[in-house]
């Protein structure tokens, strides 16, 4: 296709976009305020239609495109992309048992360091691939793993740190990096609720060994589905890659062949001498690969992704500094000191002397048309799912139980205006205002 016939997609795209999507007012009290949102326009809509007008529908040109400017955004070497943040923590994680890693790999048995009071993606990976999570309690002052639990959850059989920047707060990555140099870990960044975070005025997401991303449409950015790994290390890239590409050695991209010159002349375990590369696997992989759909609208997304984070930041002071007659009957984490947060979604927990419980207040807020969400999945050993699975705990999760009780969030998206915002803090105020 060429340039012109390009330039007329996208000035379709553009009518279309303009006349499907009237600009709407906002009445407090009927529009409803979700926790979480995209924020999508006409450039997202133009590169959909131009990914279609290819007609290649897996990952081609717009994914590749998309892993060199996210890499370059975040300040690390290689991005891969994939399906969802899901897919990323699973990769990051399978990545870290390849036997390329020798003697480093982590093998069945293996604990990795992690808190229960997160999203279950973080941990899931973990017991999926026989590893033995070991859960430390977390801080109510950030909700983030706690210091001391954290060094106190360090045993013999500790090798890797997997942990999530819980709602874009960053946890103390001094102590957590510093451990995994001194101890020999693995340390795992989940950055999925946290891109743009800062932390001493360094990027999340580039600290751990490997670190992972979602965008979904509730995330900073969005692809649809979609997710991605992030890595210094060029052994780890090539291993992710193969894990998320079927398992196979190859590193040719779709529709590529024999990038490597050399095919038919690689020799591999009992197969036979110049047996097709393509079809030499060397991990028990997957196919988790993104879209170029998925890539397209990302590459639209990552130009709007830093007035993104600004405004959750502005959206963040404002929400806290409206809430402040609410102070004796809600509390709200604070950024981790040494923190820049990216903030994900606006936390708060209901202390005992409020004078209402927590249902309460959700269903005040939810029957006045704004959304709400519980701290992900609470305490994950108080899930069914989690009912039996192997796990240490080397003490009590106190402060995990308090907030899987009296913890949840509001949104801060950008798509919420100061307008919203607004209606959201006045509906609180007034509702604590009528609990004396």
């Amino acid at each position: 296709m060429d340039d012109s016939a390009r330039a007329e997609l996208r000035a379709a795209a553009r009518r279309c976009h303009e006349r499907e999507n009237p600009a709407k007012r906002f009445e407090p009290g009927r529009t409803y305020l979700p926790a979480a949102g995209k924020v999508v326009g006409v450039e997202e809509l133009e590169l959909l239609v131009e990914a279609a007008a290819d007609l290649w529908l897996t990952s081609g040109r717009f994914a590749e495109r998309f892993e060199r400017e996210f890499a370059g955004w975040l300040g690390r070497r290689f991005c891969l992309l994939c399906n969802s943040g899901s897919s990323a923590n699973l990769l990051a994680l399978a990545a870290l048992t390849s036997p390329l890693l020798g003697e480093r790999a982590l093998k069945p048995g293996d604990e990795v360091l992690a808190v229960a009071a997160g999203f279950p993606t973080t941990v899931n990976p973990i017991i999926q691939l026989g590893l033995v999570p070991v859960y430390a309690d977390i801080s109510l002052d950030n909700l983030n793993i706690d210091p001391d639990s954290l060094k106190a959850a360090l045993g013999p059989k500790t090798r890797a740190v997997f942990l999530a920047h819980t709602l874009g707060n960053p946890f103390d990555l001094d102590l957590a990096a510093e451990l995994a140099r001194s101890r020999g870990l693995w340390l795992i960044e989940d950055n999925c609720d946290a891109a743009g975070s800062l932390w001493r005025g360094r990027k999340t997401g580039t600290f751990g060994h490997i670190s992972t991303f979602s965008f979904y449409p509730a995330h900073h950015m969005t692809t649809g589905e979609g997710g991605a790994v992030t890595t210094d290390d060029p052994l780890l890239k090539r291993i992710v890659e193969s894990f998320r590409d079927w398992g196979r050695d190859c590193w040719c991209p779709p529709g590529c062949d024999n990038t490597c010159g050399e095919r038919f002349g690689w020799r591999s375990g009992g197969l036979p001498d110049g047996y097709d590369h393509k079809y030499i696997y060397s991990h028990l992989g997957y196919n988790l690969k993104a879209t170029d759909f998925a890539a397209a609208a990302g590459l639209a997304q990552l130009k709007k992704l830093d007035g993104f984070i600004e405004r959750r930041r502005r959206n963040f002071i404002r929400l806290a500094s409206g809430l402040e007659p609410c102070s004796g009957r809600l509390f709200w984490p604070k950024a981790t000191p040494g923190s820049e947060p990216a903030w994900f979604g606006f936390p708060m927990l209901v202390k005992k002397e409020a004078g209402f419980d927590r249902p309460e207040l959700l269903k005040h807020l939810e029957g006045r048309g704004i959304g709400t969400r519980l701290l992900f999945g609470g305490n994950l050993l108080r899930q069914p799912a989690y009912a039996g699975t192997p796990h240490r705990l080397p003490g009590p999760l106190a402060n995990t139980d308090a907030a899987m009780e009296s913890a949840f969030w509001i949104g801060l998206w950008p798509g919420l205006t100061e307008e919203m915002i607004d209606y959201m803090t006045g509906t609180i105020v007034d509702f604590c205002g009528r609990k004396t």
